[in-house]
């Protein structure tokens, strides 16, 4: 299978080895990655503000550099949700582009999605011991149904113990551009999250979109919690966290 990865803005610009634990784990499921240079933002940034001329070219650019590949996958729910969801909305009204959106759409995965489903790694390159807690992101567990994935796939690893938080499926408070609109509430619901991952005692809280463990970590540390680690899925699956 060739996959085409999409790094996303997040990954790219504040913590680049999760890139490279998802293509590390796709090489374990046998995959051949490539990772298009020209590669730039899925757009939503743009969409969620209002701005749809430009996430609409950013929508474009994508489909160039993507359409090829047999798979795409994301290491973030979020922006898998506004290919697969949004983009057609974008182009609804140009029936040539909304066709390629929709043809793009159905091969472009969420990468536990695609470990778990299509791929169907069954070993992770990776090892863990201890407990951990997950977090579920907005946009992939509503718009994609990304929910026992990334279970299942922490679950085979034998040194790792799940222990489930209160409200795992509630908002962090991250949103995008949410957090910045809306900052007192945003922090409200991030201190809620915070709470109820000390409350598992895990140690580790684990999810699949950076910007809502960015925005974790960060309540964390600022209400004092220096210990509790921060990981992306990926980094667990693929041993990749130092």
């Amino acid at each position: 299978m060739r996959v085409g990865f999409f790094v996303t803005c997040l990954v790219d610009s504040m913590r680049p080895r999760i890139g490279f634990a998802a293509i590390r784990l796709l090489e374990a499921a046998g995959c051949e990655v490539i990772v298009p240079e020209q590669q730039t933002c899925c757009g939503q940034p743009g969409y969620n503000s209002g701005d749809r001329k430009s996430a609409k070219a950013m929508a474009l650019k994508f489909l160039a550099e993507f359409e090829a590949f047999d798979y795409v996958v994301l290491p973030s729910g979020s922006c898998a949700g506004m290919i697969r969801v949004h983009y057609p909305d974008l182009c609804k009204d140009d029936p040539a582009l909304l066709a390629r959106c929709i043809a793009v759409g159905a091969r472009t995965f969420e990468l536990t999605d695609f470990l778990a489903n299509i791929a169907k790694l069954k070993k992770m390159p990776g090892t863990f011991q201890g407990a951990l807690t997950y977090h579920d992101s907005c946009s992939g567990l509503r718009e994609l149904d990304v929910y026992k994935q990334p279970r299942a796939l922490l679950a085979s690893m034998p040194g790792v113990a799940i222990n489930e938080m209160v409200e795992s499926t509630t908002c962090c408070g991250f949103g995008g551009t949410f957090s910045v609109k809306y900052g007192e509430l945003s922090t409200r619901m991030a201190d809620n999250k915070c709470q109820h991952i000390a409350a598992t005692h895990a140690g580790t809280i684990v999810g699949g979109d950076l910007g809502c463990l960015l925005n974790i970590e960060g309540r964390l540390r600022r209400n004092g919690d220096s210990t509790t680690r921060v990981m992306h899925i990926a980094e667990v699956l693929a041993g990749t966290e130092k």
